[in-house]
């Protein structure tokens, strides 16, 4: 086989990134990744054809809006890792050790399932991102704890970073 006549994939379309912003907005600080997202939106960091970015809410289902052909996925969700609340954590899914005394998501399915999701779609990204931050308040409630509200424009930065999107930077 000639190496010769392959073209890598990213050779054929620039890298395609997905952002996902999980979380649910009525409990503080659990929405963290939604609020993201808005955040991202109203400073016109809108999905183009390299970066497609995604609400998903508290539903599963979120992973399977996932556009074909994702190269990258970065998912911001709130995250206990047991450090001070608006902690930012940087992992992949090869740091993660899958216990519950370790590092979770908050939401009724974990990290760990929803990457099995997202295997299970077909569309396997070759890098996948997960940022997440720690918790102050998980109560009723729409507002974030200062905390986390001030961690907002790190994080968006810190996604920016990931994305590696001419136009994004």
């Amino acid at each position: 086989m000639s190496h010769e006549t392959e073209t890598p994939k990213a050779a054929n379309h620039p890298p395609r990134t997905a952002v996902v912003g999980v979380g649910n907005l009525l409990l503080k600080d659990e929405g963290v990744g939604v609020h993201v997202i808005q955040a991202m939106q109203k400073a016109s960091l809108e999905s183009t054809g390299e970066l497609t970015i995604i609400d998903g809410g508290t539903w599963p289902d979120a992973f399977y809006l996932l556009p074909e052909g994702i190269d990258k996925l970065i998912i911001v969700d709130a995250v206990r890792g047991g450090d001070k609340p608006g902690t930012i954590y940087r992992f992949t899914p090869q740091d993660i050790v899958f216990r519950r005394e370790t590092v979770t998501s908050l939401h009724q399915l974990g990290i760990a399932e929803g990457l099995a999701m997202i295997e299970h779609t077909g569309r396997n990204p070759q890098d996948v991102v997960i940022i997440g931050v720690e918790p102050k308040e998980i109560d009723w409630g729409l507002e974030m704890s200062p905390e986390l509200q001030k961690r907002v424009p790190q994080i968006i930065e810190l996604v920016r970073k990931e994305t590696g999107v001419a136009g994004v930077d």
